[in-house]
């Protein structure tokens, strides 16, 4: 944790006020330094609370090329193209959302049990 600790202090600081309403302004340097649009997501690790913007597509670009390669089969282009696009890439991110919430649960859930035979069959049979 101290090298955590080292890191941390390192960094620029901004200080800004919580609102009764759980709100805080982000400074506007900080704002245009991490390339905010207009979603952030947030995540926590020990006490410090971690936010950075949303990027969709980022390391989506082989799921990208399958979803332009499926939109232009159906005849999809011009402005229609982007605006697909967009729809079925924020389908995918939901998409994989549940598979790693689903996964989450199967793991929680996990009692020790195989069960991988039920839909592979025997692997003792190989």
């Amino acid at each position: 944790m101290a090298i955590a600790n080292e890191a941390v202090s390192h960094m620029e600081w901004k200080r800004a006020r919580v609102s009764q309403k759980r709100q805080v302004t982000i400074p506007q340097k900080l704002f245009e330094q991490a390339g905010i649009k207009d979603e952030v997501e947030f995540s926590i690790r020990g006490t410090h609370i971690i936010m950075r913007p949303v990027r969709d597509n980022v390391g989506n670009d082989y799921f990208s090329d399958l979803i332009l390669a499926d939109l232009i089969k159906e005849g999809v282009s011009g402005d229609a193209l982007l605006i697909k696009f967009r729809e079925k890439t924020k389908e995918l991110h939901g998409a994989i959302k549940n598979m790693f919430a689903e996964s989450a649960e199967a793991a929680r859930n996990f009692d020790g049990t195989d069960e991988t035979e039920e839909i592979f069959g025997d692997k003792s049979e190989d």
